[in-house]
């Protein structure tokens, strides 16, 4: 925030000026405390402490010249024992000069003075749908402060920080505050990054656009944006509804279509998705995806002699990130619908026309050649930086970015080196609360396809509309459980189908089937997107007229019950009646075998007879 600071004095010595820092600060103690107190209302009050203390008795401070960067500060004053002083502003091309003209001279070795500086500023603190976020411009390298530290103060009001970077070594509330400290060395390299609340809301509204242009049936899966460690979507329409949802290796949601040969449809998507500050826990990648996702892909060329020696010299995300961002170059003017994907290998021998495609294939390519499973994400990123704002606003092109996967953790951690280039903020320690995953890239490198793909037509017109937005009222869980015996004549199946009828995914939930009151069987059920069904059966044990068989079935799920009667009696009369018609069958055939072995004996004699019968002989 300060970028240079001034003292310009001269006492006892003619015509002598010092206008180098380091010479000043050599005649100089400067101790300075800022304190940023964000009001209920996002306006940040500052108020800067400086003391200076003379080293010796020859050099006399009369004037204090320091510039304000990256933030606009308004109603700055300047006091001193309570009186106001007199101050000059000055505009400069990156932010304003202010020079403090002290009216009291003060002499003599080891004297100081102490004074203050203090401002307004609408832009360090933003309200960005539910989030409060907080950015406090770095110090730069040349000051002059033999010490300093920084005070965050925030209202208890807005949450407990969701993300906050660094941290600090003094962490206390007063009153209705909550105070955070920071030392000189900790804002050095990086301001201070920090949001509040508890996760972020926004709405969503996506457009597929499918065409069946064979001759035959076909199926078409489109995918829809899934539930993360990070993120939970609320699903209020799919229209027209799937015929199916499953989640593929990656964890991706796809939906599938049956087409007729040239039917085409439009299926509308809307809801509201849930991004969390701190992981939540979910489903755990087997061995065989995190090994599919150490391998390389078009884009990730792992064997490439370049990649394999960065990722042995490198060889931890962090080293990793901290690479990418500094070797590479955002090129603003590649940001256009029709855009070429160049892929690690490109971005290495290319490096200053990158944008964050290239910023994530380098990333996972070395990655995954230093045997860290990684894996692309593209989706939907909100920034106010006109520069790098998604181009989603107007042609549906999104954000990517890559996670890498922390074993210690079990979880998947996103990064953003992008970020991280074009606006100087930490993006490895913690995400910030504005990346919304769209789809998973991991064992492939490109599919499945990002909402905003599915086009159709010379021109296709805008299909992805993100915007801040509140969860819906009703959350409500709806497990629709229907069972249907299957025909058997001693035993018989019990086919169970779960249908999600709800507006989000249902994790952790089992199912209890009960013979009349006695537990059959438990067993738990996959995850369940919204639309989803899962199926299954389980054996009926009916026995010789029904001995074995139980009155009713009930099965239970969630909040679900289903009772299904067995019919015992209809399945008596079913066994009695087929226990008949074979016995009746068993007599007929014993019958027709007696009475066919009585005709062939008839027969027999018959022809014995003629057999052995004299001629017939005509008399005259």
């Amino acid at each position: 925030m300060f970028n240079k600071i001034l003292l310009a004095s001269v006492f006892f010595v003619l015509n002598l000026l010092f206008t180098k820092n380091i010479t000043l600060a050599s005649n100089f103690i400067t101790e300075a405390t800022t304190e940023y107190k964000i009001k209920e209302t996002g306006i940040a009050s500052v108020t800067n402490t400086f003391t200076i203390k003379n080293v010796s008795s020859n050099f006399q401070a009369e004037k204090f010249v320091f510039t304000l960067k990256g933030i606009e500060p308004v109603n700055i004053k300047a006091y001193e024992k309570g009186e106001l002083q007199p101050i000059d502003i000055q505009k400069l091309d990156e932010g304003i000069s202010v020079s403090v003209n002290f009216k009291n001279p003060v002499v003599g070795q080891d004297k100081s003075r102490t004074f203050i500086i203090v401002y307004e500023d609408s832009k360090i603190a933003n309200k960005s749908g539910e989030i409060w976020e907080i950015s406090v411009p770095k110090l730069e390298k040349n000051q002059v402060f033999d010490s300093y530290r920084a005070i965050l103060s925030v209202p208890l009001s807005f949450g407990d920080e969701a993300y906050l970077y660094p941290q600090p070594y003094e962490v206390k509330e007063s009153g209705d505050r909550r105070l955070y400290t920071y030392e000189l060395n900790q804002l050095l390299e990086r301001g201070i990054t920090a949001g509040f609340g508890k996760s972020q809301i926004f709405s969503f509204t996506l457009s597929y656009h499918l065409e069946n242009t064979s001759s035959k049936n076909s199926e078409e899966e489109i995918a829809i944006p899934p539930d993360t460690s990070l993120q939970r979507v609320f699903y209020q329409e799919i229209s027209p509804e799937p015929t199916k949802i499953r989640i593929d290796k990656d964890g991706n949601w796809l939906a599938a279509y049956s087409l007729k040969p040239g039917q085409r449809i439009d299926v509308n998507v809307l809801g509201s998705v849930q991004i969390f500050a701190s992981p939540r826990k979910v489903e755990t990648p087997s061995e065989e995806v995190l090994m599919e996702n150490t391998k390389a892909s078009e884009f990730w060329q792992t064997e490439d002699p370049r990649i394999k020696e960065l990722a042995v010299t490198l060889n931890t995300p962090k080293n990793i990130y901290d690479y990418v961002v500094t070797y590479l170059t955002y090129d603003v003017n590649r940001i256009k619908p029709d855009v070429v994907r160049f892929g690690a290998k490109s971005a290495l021998a290319s490096p200053n026309t990158a944008i964050c495609m290239e910023f994530t294939d380098l990333f996972i390519a070395i990655a995954r050649a230093a045997g860290i499973p990684a894996r692309e994400i593209n989706g939907y990123a909100h920034t106010d930086n006109t520069e790098i704002k998604p181009l989603s606003l107007v042609a549906d092109i999104l954000h990517a970015w890559p996670e890498y996967w922390d074993k210690e953790a079990k979880v998947w951690v996103p990064v953003d080196p992008t970020w991280g280039k074009t606006s100087g903020v930490d993006y490895f320690s913690k995400l910030d609360l504005r990346h919304f995953t769209f789809v998973i890239h991991g064992t492939s490198a490109t599919k499945p396809y990002s909402p905003g793909s599915f086009k159709l037509g010379s021109n296709p017109q805008k299909d992805v509309f993100v915007t801040f937005g509140t969860l819906p009222d009703e959350r409500y869980t709806n497990i629709l459980v229907d069972g249907k015996i299957a025909f058997g004549l001693i035993n018989k199946k019990l086919n169970v189908t779960f249908i999600n009828q709800g507006i989000k995914a249902e994790y952790e939930n089992s199912f209890e089937i009960f013979f009349d009151d006695k537990l059959q069987t438990k067993s738990g059920l996959p995850v369940l997107p919204p639309f989803s069904r899962y199926q299954t059966s389980i054996e009926i044990p009916y026995g010789l007229f029904a001995s074995d068989a139980p009155e009713t079935i009930t099965i239970k799920s969630g909040g679900s019950t289903v009772t299904i009667p067995t019919n015992k009696f209809a399945v008596i009369v079913s066994q009695l009646t087929v226990l008949i018609i074979i016995l009746l069958f068993i007599i007929s055939l014993f019958f027709l075998k007696t009475h066919n072995l009585k005709f062939h004996k008839m027969i027999n004699i018959f022809l014995n007879k003629i057999k052995n019968a004299k001629p017939f002989r005509k008399t005259q």
